[in-house]
């Protein structure tokens, strides 16, 4: 009964959509389960990918999905949280004024121009730093808002 219920609970987590986003990149394992969606598909595609080599072998190639020049992009809202919670002083300084060194970086972890950072910024200035008191995760909801990027 138990081994029954546990696959049940595994049976819905993998159908959640939760697990709904494909991580596993490109290679004959992402391409093999194309289209199923759940922790197991994924992981059978990773699997694969990291046994036979062919998520490094497409790279390299341009084969299997897989596109050389392509860019990394995991993680930039993650890398842009950190940096503004680290920031956030100097940001809202440099954000008031519209240049700055923030303004630089943050234009080059969002791959955006810095120009574009700027402006946002200071337009915006009134909504992305909402009060005194605001929470760095706010301003970053409310930069990335701003930025048409949310």
């Amino acid at each position: 009964m138990k081994r029954l219920l546990f696959g049940a609970v595994l049976g819905c987590l993998a159908c959640h959509p939760a697990f709904a986003h494909d991580s596993t990149g490109c290679g004959l394992g992402s391409m093999a389960w194309r289209g199923q969606s759940g922790a197991i598909p994924q992981i059978l595609a990773v699997t694969t990918n990291g046994f036979f080599g062919t998520q490094t072998f497409g790279i390299s190639s341009g084969t299997s999905g897989c596109d050389p020049n392509g860019t990394i992009t995991g993680g930039t809202r993650k890398m842009l949280a950190q940096f503004i919670d680290n920031n956030l002083e100097q940001y809202a300084f440099d954000a008031a004024r519209g240049q700055g060194e923030t303004l630089t970086t943050i234009a080059g972890i969002l791959g955006v121009s810095e120009e574009t950072v700027a402006t946002a910024s200071k337009e915006n200035f009134g909504k992305i730093f909402s009060s005194e008191n605001v929470e760095s995760t706010q301003v970053t909801l409310a930069l990335l808002d701003a930025l048409h990027l949310a």
